[in-house]
């Protein structure tokens, strides 16, 4: 068993990342436990002593977990256990890979697998932020070779100041967010999103996190140095110097020819590179070529590489002979397909987005049911890439890593445009139908243009686009290059991806393969990006000025209802029945919501008629009942006294037997009514201290003639039919009379309940009769 050992590092506002090895793990070649608070990643690193036979690549796998237990939770799904990876241990995983993958040896071509596994998070501090310095770390302690550790750090902008690695909370709160990998000299790969940020800002952004990232590759090493760590040899290449010159010489003046002819076409520049290729494997013995082939493919693309990029910077013509600043032609076309909600067709150059917007409600939101994210995403942005984009024939097999990375780089420059009044749930999916370079800057592209088509007011109108670099050894001679090729990309320096609108950047993406690339190189490829977004932006708003007016004609529309939370239960009902029912009866689609104490009311359906029915319906159900107001309701049971009438939905209110008509009910059989009648009554009357609600019929009637005169006589006539009992000693209360007390109180204070009692109590009954 080994001893542990400790590094501990220390972050601007104090708190302390500590860096374990020796405890966890012992079988892997490299594993370091990291520790932030609450959080804990534990990264391994299993690299294979030898490399599989033919393989001139670096076979490398980054696999990012987290365990539901380790913010004690248990997982969704019917097996109650962790499945495929997510989209964000994807992306996550993808940030860690594109810093590595670049400092591996090119010679160093073992089968490696980083494995980083979240046990432990208490949902304050981001674990993601902290992956990349927990694989480096795993890496730097073993023998895999690795030219230098890196660091990955989180920079957000809260209230104007730069924050490194902030809580869940800050990033909330943040108008700019990064993730930037780094080694102790050099930035390798950016990604994130902002509020439309100024160049300037960004680069303000990336130096305060590189800042940050030093002291981490510093305790890296001292970690390693503290271990004595030794690196493993290897001898992964075989080497044949006389081929390696003779392809050099042979090979080289072919593949500058063919960058030098400055052709658009694609493919006429694959084949005049694959002749150059073949012709060379032509002079190599028959018997040879099967063993030698891939040593000869290894150094026809560093020749290649070599060509391209000299003819670039010594005589700046491009493959495709633009000028380094230069946009391929481009075609916007809206409304591309007739049925989709929302269309438009991209293309610049050989790069081709067709991309479609279907408008959803409520039901077609996302449930997100990460370890530390459980919420619903109603902005969803889905990108394809078939084989047939690119020529090759290849079956598909469900979505790649890089589909679901472009997509969301994609997805990060459009959301912050969508309004905040936005009803609808909204999806667009992005199919790329041929490619040559910036495919996911297309997507940026042909989703503006189909939200616009959708009639989605966006904020403002998004467009991306990607920046190449070639530079030599010790940047003498750099060239930046905008609206790269895929052979640019591929034998470049830089992928610089960058998406905005007029007014600043909304989001990026950056990776970087050479040493020390200067603040200044970035400023210019900024500055030129920005001018490359403003004229794709110009040509955009020509095909498409403004968002569609109205929806097409088959777009779900969508009313949203703020009511009081008190009447949420009402609009649903017991088990659902009542807006099941209005459902039914409507055929609209509705969903509630209970948002900062408000119930948030979505009804959608396919034309107004039954939004507007649907609309009254709630209404009826949330309406405040107001005195003097009438109301169609129903007989929902009949009593001894009167009827209860359900005069809205969910509230019933008394109408007395008085209140029925203004003739005299001698009982409830008198009045003609039944459970289930339909009645119309008038609220006379809303109790302050109980809330029960009088109704009534009468008030709804007209007065009959000589009524007054008719009842005023039916009193005298009663009381003249009592007698009028005197007092005695007794202080008995006189019975008749019409109900007239006695003179005199004695000690027994009986009250007789008979005759003038009785009357008292029919009189204030006919009293009340009269007055109303």
């Amino acid at each position: 068993m080994l001893t542990p050992t400790s590094k501990t590092i220390v972050l601007a506002d104090g708190r302390e990342i500590t860096l374990t090895t020796g405890k966890l793990a012992e079988q892997a070649d490299g594993a370091v436990e990291l520790r932030l608070g609450n959080t804990m990643l534990l990264a391994t690193v299993c690299s294979a002593k030898e490399a599989d036979e033919g393989v001139d690549f670096m076979p490398l796998t980054v696999e990012y977990k987290e365990k539901f237990s380790a913010f004690g939770r248990f997982p969704g799904g019917f097996t109650r256990r962790e499945g495929r990876a997510s989209d964000y241990e994807v992306l996550t995983a993808r940030l860690v890979d594109r810093v590595l993958r670049p400092l591996f040896p090119s010679n160093y071509h073992a089968n490696t697998i980083v494995h980083i596994i979240m046990f432990s998070c208490d949902g304050v501090d981001a674990p993601d932020a902290l992956a990349g310095l927990a694989a480096s770390a795993a890496i730097a302690v073993s023998d895999v070779p690795f030219e230098e550790p890196i660091a990955e750090v989180r920079v957000a902008r809260v209230d104007g100041q730069f924050v490194i690695d902030p809580t869940f909370e800050q990033i909330k709160q943040a108008d700019m967010e990064l993730m930037v990998g780094a080694t102790y000299d050099n930035i390798m790969m950016v990604e994130g999103e902002m509020d439309e940020v100024s160049e300037d800002e960004l680069i303000a952004a990336l130096k305060a996190a590189h800042e940050a990232i030093k002291p981490m590759c510093l305790a890296q090493k001292e970690l390693a140095a503290q271990l004595g760590v030794t690196k493993r040899e290897y001898c992964h290449e075989t080497d044949d110097e006389e081929i390696h010159e003779r392809v050099r010489k042979e090979v080289y003046p072919k593949c500058y020819a063919v960058a030098q002819a400055g052709k658009a076409d694609k493919q006429w520049r694959n084949e005049q590179f694959q002749k150059a290729f073949d012709e060379f494997m032509e002079t190599i013995p028959e018997e040879e070529r099967e063993e030698k082939t891939p040593m000869i493919t290894r150094y026809y693309n560093e020749v290649q590489r070599d060509a391209v990029r000299r003819c670039i910077l010594d005589e700046h013509i491009r493959l495709d002979g633009r000028k380094t600043d230069e946009i391929r032609p481009i075609s916007c076309e809206p409304d591309y397909l007739p049925y989709p909600h929302g269309s438009a067709l991209f293309q610049r150059g050989e790069t081709q987005a067709l991309a479609t917007v279907t408008l959803g409600t409520k039901d077609d939101e996302k449930l997100i049911d990460d370890v530390l994210r459980h919420e619903n995403e109603r902005f969803l942005l889905h990108y394809n890439f078939p084989a047939f984009s690119t020529g090759e024939a290849r079956a598909p097999r469900g979505v790649s890593r890089r589909e679901i990375g472009h997509g969301n780089l994609a997805h990060r420059a459009l959301k912050r445009m969508i309004p905040e009044d936005n009803p609808y749930c909204i999806r667009i999916v992005s199919d790329i139908l041929s490619s040559n370079g910036s495919s996911s800057m297309a997507t940026v592209c042909a989703g503006c243009m189909a939200l616009l088509d959708a009639g989605v007011k966006l904020k403002k109108p998004v467009a991306g686009i990607a920046m190449g670099l070639i530079t030599d050894e010790g940047n003498v001679k750099h060239a930046v290059l905008s609206d790269i090729l895929g052979d640019e990309d591929h034998l470049g320096d830089m992928d610089f991806k960058v998406t905005g609108t007029v007014d600043g950047i909304t989001a990026t993406q950056m990776d970087i393969k050479c040493d020390g690339l200067p603040y200044e190189i970035l400023e210019q490829a900024l500055r030129q990006a920005r001018d490359g977004r403003l004229h794709i932006l110009k040509l955009i708003n020509e095909a498409i000025p403004h968002a569609r007016e109205d929806y097409k004609p088959h777009v779900p529309r969508i009313v949203t209802m703020t009511i009081d939370k008190d009447f949420i239960g009402a609009v649903i009902g017991k088990g659902g029945e009542v807006i099941q029912g209005i459902q039914e009866e409507t055929g609209a689609t509705i969903s509630i919501d209970e948002v900062d104490g408000k119930g948030i009311v979505e009804i959608a359906a396919a034309n107004k008629d039954s939004i507007d029915a649907a609309v009254a319906r709630i209404e009826a159900i949330v309406a405040v009942p107001e005195e003097g107001q009438i109301y169609t309701g129903k007989v929902v049971s009949i009593l001894d006294f009167g009827a209860f009438v359900e005069f809205m939905p969910g509230r019933d209110g008394l109408l007395h037997i008085s209140e029925i008509s203004w003739d005299r009910l001698e009982n409830m059989e008198a009045s003609g009514l039944h459970e289930g009648d339909e009645v119309t009554v008038k609220l006379i009357e809303v109790d302050k201290k109980t809330g029960k609600f009088r109704l009534s019929m009468r008030a709804l009637q007209e007065k009959p003639e000589g009524y007054e005169e008719r009842r005023q006589q039916e009193r005298r006539n009663r009381n003249n039919g009592n007698g009028g009992g005197n007092g005695n000693g007794n202080g008995n209360r006189g019975n008749g009379g019409g109900g007239n007390r006695g003179g005199g109180f004695g000690g027994n204070r009986n009250r007789d309940n008979r005759g003038g009692g009785n009357n008292r109590n029919r009189n204030r009954r006919d009293d009340r009769r009269d007055d109303d």
